[in-house]
């Protein structure tokens, strides 16, 4: 049985009364349909318009798998289209779940990791991020959490909530390690390519891995709910293709039009993206910084998200509703397990970042343990 989507409820909480600034999200700068149609050409809305209003294949269209597999560097056969990186995650523990079975994710991760496979009656086990080791993965760890009935790997780089990411030779050491003990790798890799320092190389570059994509948090084009899986194994991809066809069938035709065009157009988006997370992230760093007394965090390298911590060890759920009450929402720790830290992103607002910063500075200089 799935257990309450915590996350999901507190922003839907929040949804009717929005404060001011909403930095409890994940992805980036949104797009409106006119900026997305206008990267194409002015022929783009009357080639839209002439679509039929139809079922799309179920490993989705043509076009939008040759450029998602141009974009990867991947034969086509390799790419399934999915309603999201949700969709994607959801098959792929699916085809892992068998008696006995367990599961190796993130502690902390995003919600989904651990509440589906556990109701799929998976073991999940943890691997710890760690802020005292700047949320690195600890390989020799995950080695120890492996045994006969693991069934999948998962790992998630750039890192939601906390934005750490998986250096290249750490991923390719897994990727081996997996291989050699027959376990399935999975790199959930909807943030890629947004990095703040070096940048890592795609995971659909080994041989084995199952790549997770989406154009949600990167391209910031969530309403589209357009993911993919890059799967170089055929048997897997016979069963997530079976799964999609009684689960969600297929996408819209429409959402599949925009979405061949943004991943074409892929340099421009992302662009837009890197360019607002880092500037954005530049203002939150000296807030942060200067009440290091009431917070702590770990400066994120890659992503849209950072996950402050409150230096008092106190639940931070009161934090946020105090912050919500100030025109800030953030997303409390207890939703990802981690009761004294929140999730703020710095991936939207261009225009009103600077005051919305302005306003956290304002509400940790009224807590009280600030200096």
């Amino acid at each position: 049985m799935l257990t309450s989507f915590l996350l999901e409820d507190w922003l839907e909480e929040h949804a009717e009364s929005m404060p001011e600034f909403s930095l409890g999200g994940s992805t980036g700068p949104a797009w409106t349909l006119r900026s997305l149609l206008e990267l194409d050409g002015p022929s783009s809305l009357e080639r839209m318009l002439r679509s039929d209003v139809l079922y799309s294949r179920a490993a989705g269209s043509t076009e939008l798998r040759e450029a998602i597999a141009q974009m990867q560097r991947v034969p086509v056969e390799h790419v399934l289209v999915m309603t999201g990186a949700a969709e994607a995650l959801s098959h792929i523990f699916s085809a892992a779940a068998q008696p006995g079975a367990n599961v190796i994710v993130s502690a902390p991760c995003f919600p989904p990791y651990n509440a589906v496979p556990r109701a799929l009656g998976l073991e999940v086990r943890e691997y710890r991020l760690r802020r005292e080791t700047l949320y690195e993965i600890d390989l020799d760890e995950i080695r120890r959490l492996t045994d006969s009935q693991t069934k999948l790997i998962l790992v998630n780089s750039p890192h939601n909530p906390t934005g750490s990411i998986i250096a290249d030779e750490a991923m390719e050491a897994l990727h081996d390690f997996a291989v050699e003990r027959g376990v399935q790798l999975v790199c959930d890799e909807v943030y890629h390519p947004i990095y703040h320092g070096t940048a890592m190389a795609c995971a659909s570059r080994l041989a084995s891995a199952t790549v997770v994509g989406d154009l949600s948090k990167a391209f910031a084009l969530s309403g589209l709910r357009v993911g993919w899986i890059v799967e170089p194994n055929k048997r897997r991809r016979d069963f997530y293709l079976t799964a999609r066809e009684y689960c969600t069938v297929s996408n819209s035709p429409v959402t599949e039009f925009l979405g061949e065009i943004a991943v074409r157009h892929r340099q421009a988006i992302l662009e837009r993206t890197r360019e607002v997370a880092q500037t954005n992230l530049r203002l939150l760093e000296p807030v942060l910084d200067e009440h290091a007394g009431v917070v702590g965090w770990v400066r994120p390298r890659g992503g849209m998200t950072a996950f402050p911590w409150l230096v008092s060890g106190t639940d931070s759920r009161s934090f946020c509703d105090r912050a919500a009450a100030h025109g800030l929402l953030f997303a409390p720790g207890d939703c990802f397990g981690v009761r004294d830290h929140f999730r703020i992103a710095f991936g939207v607002g261009r225009d009103w970042y600077p005051a919305a910063m302005q306003r956290l500075g304002e509400l940790l200089s009224a807590c009280p343990d600030s200096p």
